[in-house]
């Protein structure tokens, strides 16, 4: 879909839409060719692509650059772009000049993690025309607060709490929410409470739809091995595999050949 007009009927439909998180123009061609519904440019760009421990450490242009090359590989799906660490907790002119570059360089909505219960920024971002996806749950950007990466809601006071969080971001106008590490049945309750549907992370089978980050479920990084991750490839084994097939034909003198020499 290329539009929030797709995701909206999607939605609509009952069928589960299926995310995925993407930094870069190549794999983004492979997934503009897929049936994946829409692609988010994450924050975790950071860990992923720069070899960051945490989000935090993605700032705006980190964010911008990647923006523009996912666009640039995937023309028709629905592109959302993380609003990276305190990006949205400046200035309200500040954070409007941060979503201005990430839509210019190709995002067509923006997520933002948390809730102010009290804060206007979400409502003005959508008066602006800005679609935006809210983030509960795991906030990794707030990993430090939370004491780490553990799952959030367990307790009745962290349930209610979500649950309160979830219809405030919906009174202010988000189009979406992911839910991220939550356990499953509290994320049926919600997804259950709203009218605007809820992209699972490690929430359980009963969310309006999933993501999962390009690499992981590839199997990129072998060290990865979260419970919520299921893997649709041994890409590390592949392509290890497949360096060492060429550095073989190398050193034996195969590579190249009469069909690859001019």
């Amino acid at each position: 879909m290329k539009t929030i007009r797709g995701f909206q009927r999607l939605n609509a439909s009952g069928e589960p839409m299926s995310l995925v998180t993407c930094y870069d123009f190549t794999s983004a061609a492979i997934v503009n060719d897929s049936n994946i519904d829409a692609i988010l440019v994450g924050d975790s760009a950071a860990m992923v692509m720069h070899g960051y421990d945490s989000t935090v450490n993605a700032n705006l242009d980190m964010l911008a650059s990647h923006v523009h090359a996912v666009r640039k590989g995937a023309p028709d799906k629905f592109l959302i772009a993380d609003m990276p660490f305190l990006a949205h907790r400046k200035s309200l002119e500040k954070t409007m000049s941060a979503i201005e570059k990430l839509m210019h360089a190709g995002a067509q909505a923006v997520k933002i993690e948390g809730v102010d219960r009290d804060d206007p920024i979400i409502p003005h971002i959508v008066k602006s025309g800005v679609p935006v996806m809210g983030h509960l749950g795991l906030t990794p950007q707030s990993v430090h607060q939370l004491g780490g990466w553990v799952v959030q809601g367990k307790d009745i006071d962290g349930e209610s709490r979500l649950l309160e969080d979830a219809k405030i971001l919906e009174n202010q106008g988000c189009f979406s929410l992911v839910l991220e590490m939550v356990p499953a049945e509290l994320a049926r309750k919600i997804t259950e409470s709203l009218v605007v549907p809820t992209i699972g992370i490690g929430a359980g089978a009963h969310t309006s739809g999933q993501i999962l980050v390009f690499q992981d479920l590839l199997g990129m990084n072998a060290e990865f091995k979260p419970k919520f991750l299921r893997t649709y490839l041994n890409g590390y084994e592949l392509i290890k595999s497949a360096l060492n097939d060429y550095t073989q034909d190398v050193k034996a003198h195969d590579f190249p050949g009469d069909e690859e020499s001019f």
